[in-house]
């Protein structure tokens, strides 16, 4: 369908542009990144632009990276750099920020008594907790991870975010489980409930691994068939950054997984790993903006 509107895409954009006159342009979507591209030097052929990925790699064609488009990526990995200049971009085209662009409130956390805040949702200040957490709209899986966990004999506790999906919300509150369980709804409180935990269970999506790396938790992340092929590179760079485990199901596998979580060499090594990693991508990346549109404003106009 992108393909086939392309051409009344760019001609609604170029229009677009010549009304707005921008002085940068700054895409965060991708599979229209060649229609931006082309109406703008249509339009402004002086103008910038500036793809930034957020996810942590390329799922081309088309996808993110267009080839020989004369203008900026900003990626997270090394991965997505490898990908740009593999595509034809020079090297001062293809920017590299610490990782993907988190909410400032990760930056912002307040010290906390940890253990007071655990026993004030009911759980044990000193079992190892898991957070489970998908998305927004939660999914049915999340009841069977936390069945087969509490079935099982480790010692742990949960802490469950729902999000929309009141019915799961009200399943699980009505789970009469072994272990300490918290359950919740939507809410903005993830960088808090990150806080109290000590690993992540979840899908590979890039703004949840990340804010779970940024949070030092090593994560449990499903990469198989019903993977959407845009995030399963997520969990391939799970892998090899070594911050977490990688499962094909969810259901045959969480214990064994979860187990390894609890073990202290192992636990100690991902963390060791995740201790490394500094992501500041949201305060590098308006510099990196500033100097591309400081650079273009020095240059002749040409339209």
């Amino acid at each position: 369908v992108i393909r086939a509107l392309h051409g009344q895409t760019v001609r609604m954009l170029r229009e677009y542009w010549a009304a707005g006159r921008p002085d940068l342009v700054v895409s965060v979507i991708p599979n229209f990144n060649r229609a931006l591209f082309q109406s703008l030097k249509l339009a402004s052929p002086s103008v910038p632009l500036v793809t930034i990925l957020t996810d942590m790699a390329d799922y081309p064609p088309h996808f993110w990276i267009e080839p020989r488009q004369d203008q900026h990526f900003i990626c997270g990995t090394a991965r997505a750099v490898e990908q740009a200049l593999a595509l034809g971009h020079g090297e001062t085209q293809v920017l590299r920020a610490s990782g993907m662009i988190l909410n400032p409130r990760f930056y912002e956390i307040p010290a906390i008594d940890r253990d007071a805040e655990r026993r004030n949702l009911g759980l044990h200040p000193e079992l190892p907790t898991g957070l489970l957490l998908f998305g927004g709209q939660g999914s049915a899986v999340m009841e069977s991870i936390v069945r087969k966990l509490d079935a099982s004999a480790l010692r742990m506790q949960m802490i469950v975010v729902c999000g929309h999906n009141q019915r799961l919300l009200e399943r699980l509150r009505a789970l009469r489980a072994r272990f300490p369980l918290h359950t919740v709804g939507f809410t903005e409180e993830v960088p808090h409930f990150m806080q109290l935990s000590d690993f992540f269970i979840g899908k590979p999506g890039p703004g949840s691994i990340s804010e779970a790396v940024y949070m030092k938790l090593p994560v449990i992340v499903v990469r198989n068939i019903w993977t959407l092929p845009q995030e399963r590179y997520n969990a391939d760079w799970v892998r090899e950054q070594g911050v977490g485990m990688v499962v094909g199901s969810f259901d045959k596998e969480i214990v064994g997984a979860a187990e390894k979580m609890l073990d202290p060499v192992s636990f100690g090594a991902m963390r060791a790993r995740l201790n490394a990693i500094d992501n500041r991508a949201i305060y590098e990346i308006p510099g990196m903006l500033r100097r591309i549109l400081d650079s273009s404003l020095s240059q002749p106009s040409v339209g």
